[in-house]
């Protein structure tokens, strides 16, 4: 081999150990590169979700859904009527207190109007009868305490002639101070005690007026029908609810945030909304509410150093604008600058 063919062969070793060299590099090259972004940690989201007022519609009244006048979906005034129930017991309570209110009224004229003659002149018999039985028992109880005197008789059976003799003039008491009640007719006191009874069945009548209107369930607010719970036919004990009302007009984000993830804000703050349902597009909004969740809400340090123990906060923020197709329970992000 002649000295310029062995030059040439040194060169193109040589060549070749540098190309080789220069892949080997950029594979590394490319290598580190990859492993640096796929070893990067992926930016914390901060997630969280549409919230409204919602209004959970109850029944006051135990009974039957009878009809239901509204469906899902629908959007309703304050004061609509949204359903019917069929009661029959508020219809029984309410023919009770209306009973009670004659019988009272009656009582109460009687009071005013006083004793009728008959019942005047019956108390005076009943009071005359009474009399007679005194003095027969007067007259028996002589008689056994003379025989007990002289001890023929046992003590026994002087105890119960005295007894029927006091009974016998309690008994007559109670029938002149009939007597005496129903020749002066009522008293004052009779007439207001009658007249209260009134006003206390008419308050019944009015407080059972008042559940049979409570049949009609109405709505509270402005609002769309979320859900209804029960189907027609049903039966609803009180305070059972019956369907849910979402106030639109009234939204906001809520977010659970770890203390470290807050950079800053607090309330008053401004940050800025994306709503994956609605596009890219980005909305305004300000914190309103700060508060530490409880302590299962904390995140705990896995290191025996270095680490702490970190809290979760709730977050509400109001949208400052008007946003269109908003509906409850969509995700929203917070959007780092």
């Amino acid at each position: 081999m002649t000295q310029n063919e062995t030059d040439k062969s040194q060169f193109n070793n040589k060549k070749s150990m540098w190309i080789g060299l220069g892949v080997i590099i950029g594979i590394v090259v490319l290598v580190a590169l990859i492993g640096i972004y796929a070893l990067r940690p992926e930016p914390e989201i901060i997630m969280g979700e549409v919230d409204a007022d919602e209004y959970r519609v109850a029944n006051k009244v135990p009974g039957r859904i009878d009809t239901v006048f509204v469906k899902e979906g629908d959007f309703v005034m304050a004061g609509d009527t949204l359903a019917h129930i069929n009661s029959p017991e508020v219809e029984a309570k309410l023919a009770q207190a209306e009973a009670a209110r004659s019988a009272a009224t009656a009582q109460s004229s009687k009071a005013k109007n006083g004793a009728r003659q008959q019942q005047i002149a019956s108390a005076y018999e009943m009071w005359q009868k009474a009399e007679v039985g005194v003095d027969i028992a007067k007259k028996s109880y002589d008689r056994i305490q003379k025989l007990y005197n002289q001890g023929v008789v046992s003590a026994q059976k002087h105890d119960e002639v005295e007894a029927q003799y006091k009974a016998a003039l309690a008994t007559a008491n109670a029938a002149k101070s009939q007597y005496d009640m129903a020749l002066e007719g009522a008293q004052d006191e009779d007439k207001k005690a009658a007249l209260a009874l009134v006003a206390q069945a008419n308050g019944a009548v009015t407080e059972v007026q008042g559940y049979m209107r409570d049949r009609y369930i109405l709505a509270p607010a402005d609002g769309e029908v979320v859900q209804i719970y029960p189907k027609k036919g049903e039966l609803l004990g009180t305070g059972a609810p019956v369907m849910s009302i979402v106030d639109m007009s009234n939204v906001w984000f809520t977010f659970s945030i770890r203390e470290d993830m807050l950079n800053g804000m607090k309330v008053g703050s401004e940050v800025k909304i994306k709503i994956p349902a609605l596009g890219e597009q980005t909305y305004n909004g300000e914190v309103t509410y700060m508060r530490a969740m409880a302590s299962y809400a904390t995140w705990r340090a896995t290191k025996t150093s270095g680490e702490y123990d970190v809290k979760s906060f709730d977050l509400k923020v109001v949208p400052t604008e008007k946003i269109p197709d908003l509906r409850q329970g969509m995700t929203a992000i917070i959007v780092n600058d």
